[in-house]
């Protein structure tokens, strides 16, 4: 039963980034990475592309860094080339995801974001902070967006929300990835 499992869970689709716009008019497009450094989603061999529910397999046939970015031309679901602006355009908006098995184990105490969400937070004082909804990076660190699971609104009246620095001994003290749990100095009321 756990190997069954943890082999759906390796069949998990992971988006890594999505088409962000089309590229010239040869049905090149443009892709906005979450992969760092930027260009490993093209590591890859075979790409999900879709919208959530609706991904179909691609590949990219060839693609490469363009300034801050990376455009790409790729093959459709049916194998073939998209060599057309037009094909390219309803693209855009898309996620592009890769099965969870084809991305390599992570290196040392790296934890990938996506293992991160849905992860309870406690204080180190054993105070409920709620559950990790996302991630974001400040230019400094990676940052939690916890989202309080107690029933407390914002202002607006919405699910209070937090902001953790994902900084390691000062602020996360622990993280277990078995038991979806993360312990960081940290108060509720902060």
């Amino acid at each position: 039963m756990v190997d069954a499992a943890r082999d759906q869970s390796q069949d998990k689709l992971v988006t890594l980034g999505r088409i962000a716009g089309v590229y010239g008019i040869k049905g090149w497009v443009k892709i906005v990475s979450s992969t760092r450094p930027i260009d490993a989603i093209l590591d890859y061999d075979e790409w999900f592309i879709g919208f959530p529910g609706a991904a179909k397999v691609a590949t990219a046939f060839e693609g490469k860094t363009h300034g801050a970015g990376l455009v790409a031309q790729i093959h459709n679901a049916k194998g073939s080339l998209v060599a057309d602006r037009d094909e390219a355009a309803r693209m855009v908006g898309a996620e592009i995801a890769v099965k969870r098995s084809a991305m390599p184990p992570p290196e040392g105490d790296a934890i990938y974001w996506f293992d991160l969400v849905g992860m309870a937070v406690q204080s180190n004082e054993g105070a409920a902070l709620g559950e990790v909804i996302a991630l974001t990076n400040n230019g400094a660190q990676d940052v939690l967006i916890v989202r309080d699971t107690s029933g407390a609104l914002d202002e607006d009246g919405k699910p209070l929300q937090r902001l953790i620095p994902f900084v390691r001994g000062p602020i996360i003290e622990s993280v277990s990835l078995e038991t979806k749990q993360i312990v960081a100095h940290w108060q509720p009321d902060w």
